[in-house]
């Protein structure tokens, strides 16, 4: 992070620490990041504080930070080209949510998909954090001043109450944020889960056969791929009336730059069997680097915390100057020498 970063577009994301990436992370978002690190000023926050919203125990939050860190950095992200932080360390987030909660109409927050989803999942711990969540989502990505935002389809509501909120401290007390725009890849961006090809790779799924950690061993990775749903029809070809081989050719062309053209072409008239193998060589050893560099990574703790000190002090400084305008418009005693 130089100079030269101060005329480069900002990018803002960030994501819970809930325990280990699976490919559909690495995928969808994190090989992402790592290629946008090249060309952008870039922001990657672990946010601890989004996790409160359900129960949870502290000494995990924790530890996931940590993995999370970790993780992040296997697969490719470099502290010295963008800046990973953590959330709560960061002072600022919270005072913008409040002042963007100010302004926005709690209707808006009761019809967000996601609150409703979340709602009946946790209907016995359902909180006001749970509700609020997306006014602080919008105060994370405001406050940095982001021009783009990678999410995926399901966040894309979340964004526009982000540039609803940003419009209207705008319009009641001068233009101050940039209007930020969702950044949603095209390749790579769902990875199905192998035993339900009609729903994404997910952590909570209940038959975790059908999600494929990064940190997981070979030899897991081959025995979830080779019990992959797939289907009685035969034939290796990417359909909507295939849902599991499709699956696996995505995947398989995610990590291998090949089309699915060329996939169907190299297996025509060889069986599942042989597909599901190839499949399995592939995502091993794409992944292979990124096992390795994690237990490196986890083996010196330090490394970690360097890391996230480094982009915590450097987000705050974008914060601060950020935070400085904000309450001087918003009315704010300044007491402070």
């Amino acid at each position: 992070m130089n100079e030269e970063s101060q005329n480069k577009k900002v990018v803002l994301t960030a994501a819970q620490p809930t325990g280990r990436l699976h490919l559909g992370n690495y995928l969808g978002a994190v090989k992402n990041w790592v290629e946008m690190s090249q060309d952008y000023e870039c922001y990657f926050g672990i946010a601890d504080m989004h996790a409160m919203t359900i129960p949870y125990v502290p000494a995990e939050l924790r530890k996931n930070v940590y993995d999370c860190a970790a993780q992040y950095m296997a697969c490719g992200l470099d502290p010295q080209k963008c800046s990973l932080f953590v959330q709560s360390g960061v002072y600022g987030h919270a005072d913008l949510a409040w002042i963007l909660g100010c302004l926005c109409p709690l209707g808006a927050l009761e019809r967000m998909t996601q609150y409703k989803d979340k709602a009946r999942k946790h209907s016995d711990a359902l909180n006001s954090g749970l509700l609020y969540y997306p006014v602080l989502m919008a105060s994370d990505i405001l406050i940095y001043n982001a021009d783009l935002v990678p999410v995926g389809e399901d966040q894309k509501q979340h964004i526009e109450l982000t540039r609803d909120l940003a419009q209207k401290f705008n319009n009641a007390f001068s233009p101050t944020f940039t209007m930020p725009e969702p950044f949603i890849p095209v390749a790579g961006a769902r990875v199905m889960s192998l035993q339900s090809p009609d729903s994404k790779m997910s952590k909570s799924d209940p038959n975790q056969n059908g999600t494929l950690y990064i940190t997981d061993s070979p030899d897991v990775l081959r025995k979830k791929i080779m019990s992959a749903v797939t289907d009685s029809e035969g034939g290796v070809r990417c359909s909507k009336d295939k849902p599991g081989v499709s699956n696996l050719m995505q995947i398989m062309g995610s990590l291998s730059g090949r089309s699915m053209e060329s996939i169907e072409a190299e297996f025509e008239g060889r069986g599942y069997g042989d597909f599901k193998k190839a499949v399995a060589d592939v995502v091993i050893a794409a992944l292979e680097p990124v096992r390795s560099r994690y237990a490196e990574i986890c083996a010196d703790k330090s490394a970690v915390e360097d890391a996230l000190r480094a982009g915590t002090e450097r987000a705050q400084r974008r914060v601060n100057r950020t935070m400085s305008k904000v309450r001087r418009k918003v009315g704010y005693l300044d007491l402070r020498k």
